[in-house]
């Protein structure tokens, strides 16, 4: 596995842009693509080695996985691409060859409706693209299909498969999977208690619960804040 960055470091992708990860084949597979920077395609065709890039696997269809499709079916043609809204949709449990490998595909949603990771059956590393990262949280979209209560079950499947490892599509390799897994559902736990306790005290307008429970938050992240305490919200409402 050859962890290849997609060049688009911002405030929502962190100082490093998205990861991609490419399986080098044959068959090769490509995890995410990108964004149709120069420099990843470089490194991806340096990679290979001549050899042709076979398949591209995208774990959901926001943007800074998917808008690098054009520029890789362009680079190389025969290029099969599955997943994010711009190749066939993928199917949980679905298994595809990767270079001495196999990866499972598992239905992950709640970060986005259409959201898998990526499980090697042989190293039991998981390709796990926003289902969760080091150094930060993931953002539920709930006006965009995200779901609190998706998320927390897709959280609880990916660690019932004891992963070895989690490959993130933001910041580094997580090596301690379950003891992460366990602090997100912590976290979410703490974070639904602390919006009833908001709703307790009158507190329902959402920009006022933001600011209750995400003191001193950065401005540019007040919009996903708002969104992730519209899924607490919704899930609240669901219960």
């Amino acid at each position: 596995m050859i962890p290849l960055p997609a060049n688009n470091a911002s405030d929502w992708t962190g100082p490093t842009g998205n990861n991609t990860y490419l399986l080098p084949g044959p068959p090769s597979v490509l995890i995410d693509a990108g964004v149709g920077h120069e420099r990843h395609l470089r490194a991806i065709g340096e990679a290979l080695a001549g050899a042709p890039l076979d398949l591209v696997l995208i774990t959901h269809g926001h943007v800074d996985h998917v808008a690098g499709a054009p520029a890789l079916a362009a680079r190389w043609p025969a290029v099969v691409i599955r997943g994010g809204g711009v190749g066939a949709p993928l199917h949980d449990g679905e298994e595809f060859e990767a270079g001495g490998t196999r990866l499972r595909a598992v239905h992950t949603p709640g970060h986005a409706p259409d959201h898998f990771c990526f499980f090697d059956e042989t190293s039991r590393d998981t390709y796990c693209g926003d289902l969760a990262r080091i150094g930060g949280t993931i953002v539920i979209p709930a006006s965009r299909g995200g779901s609190l209560r998706d998320y927390l079950a897709s959280l609880r499947r990916i660690r019932a498969l004891h992963p070895a490892r989690l490959l993130p599509a933001h910041g580094p390799v997580v090596v301690d999977p379950l003891h992460v897994i366990d602090e997100y559902l912590a976290h979410r736990a703490d974070r639904s208690a602390q919006i009833r306790r908001a709703l307790d005290e009158g507190v329902t307008d959402p920009d006022a619960i933001v600011a209750r429970v995400y003191p001193g938050l950065n401005p540019h992240l007040h919009a996903a804040a708002r969104e992730t305490v519209l899924a607490h919200l919704q899930a609240l409402d669901e219960e």
